[in-house]
């Protein structure tokens, strides 16, 4: 095995991973040449900045998500929201043309075509995880994205989410007290809207 091969697999299981930045591959033993090397050579494929994926690695199961994925991954201190939250949840049949991201109103961001940024102040209510395949993202819950389509998207899209989230059972089941507690929060008048879907 050449050298280079060798530097390489120090990179172990970040080669099975949907994605790895640039520091991850450092603390392994990687310095950046090399990684530059790899890119050239198509033994890595560069996905952003310092955002890096092994040419081999397996793709998500659902390929609907691999763009989102790899666009979370590299927006920093991101949270997926809005459109594209709702479309993961199943909240909305709209197709979502950019992948919808939360960002800090602090946080530098380059402009990227394929995605819609939203400014925010309160990046911590109702933030959470999702797993899609082999990625863990970070998106905000059910309820704060809700929330969020009434301050952001058209009242349509926003009720008809509303809507389509009463009718939902389970594990998918929407807590409506939560979706007041965050409408307080961020000073929101969802309350009539509440009323006219559940009664």
């Amino acid at each position: 095995m050449s050298p280079s091969g060798t530097v390489l697999q120090r990179l172990g299981r970040l080669l099975e991973a949907h994605s790895f930045t640039s520091r991850e591959a450092v603390a392994a033993g990687v310095s950046l040449t090399m990684l530059s090397r790899y890119v050239k050579s198509g033994e890595l494929v560069r996905i952003g900045r310092g955002i890096y994926r092994g040419a081999h690695a397996p793709g998500l199961e659902d390929f609907r998500w691999e763009d989102l994925a790899d666009v979370a991954a590299r927006t920093r201190g991101g949270v997926v929201c809005l459109t594209s939250a709702l479309a993961i949840y199943g909240l909305t049949e709209e197709i979502p043309r950019k992948h919808w991201i939360a960002i800090r109103n602090s946080t530098r961001h380059r402009d990227d075509s394929s995605v819609a940024v939203v400014r925010m102040r309160n990046m911590d209510l109702g933030r959470s995880e999702i797993r899609l395949g082999q990625v863990t993202i970070p998106v905000f819950d059910r309820e704060r994205t809700i929330v969020d389509s009434f301050r952001y998207l058209s009242s349509e899209i926003a009720i008809k989410a509303l809507k389509v989230a009463y009718s939902k059972r389970g594990a998918e089941r929407v807590d409506f007290e939560k979706i007041r507690r965050y409408a307080r929060v961020l000073r929101v008048k969802i309350e009539p809207y509440i009323l006219a879907v559940t009664t």
